[in-house]
């Protein structure tokens, strides 16, 4: 398993030793919070023509670099596209346009391109070298850097050594891209060579659900409030729903598809970190090792995953997809019944979905509480007609949480009807705070703040409760696009139903 307990190898980066490294800082800027300001960074951005950073990493760096929040950045671009600096503006430029959430003006794009640069990784180690040594230069002389590897799996080793060998190992850290290996052989692996040139605490395993402010508001919501956290086990809650169905397709993306599929793609790395947000116990504090550890033992205590309880399906028409294999099982869908052996959550069900081309794009927590034991209420009442109570995350953007119940229609009568207490972040006087997932966590990265990354330890165990169902995968089911998957996953989670679509629609801000 992973090692824990490394010694911390950083210096302070903010009052540094003058003999070790010295941060400039170039300009004021204002702090909020009374937060100290961080040092100035070099962000060496790997895979930087990639669809990851074209979508959300440079939009992202692009907001930060504007922020009164982040400190002064140089990035450097890097991959195996032979491009110039002016070229990867170019591609930057554009990806802005394209995937921004927040639109800058011609001034503020100048601002930030200015901070970028590129090198080919065809330049090899002593090119990178250069380049990250001129973007300190930028800076004022030596900053801490943060390496961002947005490759696959089977390229991170290639880049760790490249990193070695230009000697930027040193005042770094490096934020590791999913999925973390593809089985338990190859997290294992990964984790022992990236040990041999980085410390534990240098690396930050990242997952972009867990920066999202609804994932963040699942332990608010049941650690700051004395009305969640008693009924928040077996005894109140009924199953549990994480669903995350995409209307997106491959995105050109059929080289890593194929090799990965919608399970190590999506619930290794994503749907089990969130439902161990849903599952843990409360933390000895809000502070990154603690909330670690008990994601951990959530993870300890998951049951190896069960063949017999996974539907795994293929969208009609991904064999014809570019890149796709004519005879390809390669399941483009999954949903699975899991469970926790532990004391909070024995026999609670916890019910997983996610797939490509599918009905509607959504992010979905759904916890249903038990029903009454008993109704005093007659028959045709309504009571019990629309399902159980809910209490349900909505992990996009807007950050939305909804508590659903039954109440009585006005009238004469006793007729029911379900009911919502809704909440939204875009209603609060925050809402131009909140920051995108990927920036979120770049900026925790760049604080060393391990609360949102995962452990070795925890993706290795994922891993090893995987295997069951790796080697031994049931045959994919074919369904349409435009669907909600194969239509054996209604007799995968009989005798309850799944929660999309919604039994009714999400309430818009007004005015």
């Amino acid at each position: 398993m992973g090692r824990r307990g490394c010694e911390h190898v950083f210096v302070s980066v903010v009052n540094p030793p003058a003999q070790t490294i010295a941060y400039p800082a170039p300009g004021s800027r204002p702090r909020r919070g009374g937060e100290a300001a961080l040092p100035p960074h070099v962000i060496v951005l790997f895979g930087a023509t990639g669809d990851l950073s074209r979508r959300n990493l440079l939009p992202g760096l692009g907001h930060l670099s504007l922020s009164e929040l982040a400190p002064y950045i140089q990035v450097v671009g890097t991959s195996l596209e032979e491009l110039d600096a002016d070229a990867f503006r170019a591609f930057a430029k554009e990806a802005l346009d394209q995937f921004s959430h927040r639109a800058l003006t011609a001034e503020q794009w100048e601002a930030f391109a200015s901070r970028l640069s590129y090198v080919p990784q065809g330049q090899g180690a002593e090119g990178l070298a250069a380049a990250v040594a001129a973007a300190e230069e930028k800076l004022g002389g030596a900053a801490p850097r943060l390496h961002y590897l947005s490759v696959p799996p089977a390229a991170a080793p290639a880049v760790i050594a490249m990193i070695r060998d230009a000697n930027l190992v040193e005042f770094s850290r490096v934020v590791m891209e999913k999925p973390f290996g593809t089985d338990l052989r190859s997290a294992v692996e990964l984790n022992a060579g990236l040990h041999q040139t980085f410390d534990e605490r240098q690396i930050f395993r990242i997952d972009h659900f867990l920066g999202k402010e609804a994932a963040q508001n699942i332990l608010a919501f049941r650690f700051a409030n004395g009305l969640f956290e008693p009924i928040w086990n077996r005894n109140f809650i009924d199953n549990i729903q994480i669903d995350i169905p995409e209307t997106l397709g491959l995105d050109q993306r059929a080289g890593f598809y194929e090799s990965t599929g919608a399970y190590k793609d999506m619930v290794v790395t994503h749907l089990f970190q969130v439902l161990a947000f849903v599952a843990m116990e409360p933390p000895t504090a809000l502070e990154p090792f603690a909330i670690s550890e008990e994601k951990n033992k959530v993870f300890r205590s998951l049951l190896p995953v069960n063949p017999g309880d996974v539907v795994r399906g293929q969208y009609v028409g991904y064999r014809h997809e570019p890149g796709v294999a004519d005879d390809s099982d390669t399941e483009t869908f999954v949903a699975l019944k899991c469970g926790l052996d532990n004391w909070r959550w024995a026999g609670v069900p916890f019910y997983l979905r996610t797939g490509k081309r599918l009905a509607e794009g959504q992010r979905i927590i759904s916890i249903a509480f038990k029903e009454a034991p008993r109704s005093m209420f007659p028959a045709n009442s309504g009571v019990g007609a629309q399902g159980p109570d809910h209490l349900t995350f909505d992990l996009a953007d807007e950050s939305k949480v909804s508590l659903s119940f039954y109440g009585k229609r006005p009238g004469p009568g006793m007729k029911m009807e379900k009911l919502s207490m809704q909440f939204s972040t875009e209603e609060t006087r925050y809402a131009d705070d909140v920051l995108e997932a990927y920036e979120r966590l770049l900026m925790d990265a760049m604080r060393d703040d391990h609360t949102l990354f995962n452990t070795a330890e925890g993706i290795e165990s994922l891993w090893e409760r995987s295997m069951p169902l790796l080697e031994n995968p049931p045959p994919t089911k074919p369904y349409p696009q435009g669907s909600w998957g194969p239509n054996s996953i209604h007799q995968l989670i009989t005798p309850h139903a799944w929660r999309l679509p919604f039994e009714r629609e999400w309430r818009e801000k007004s005015g």
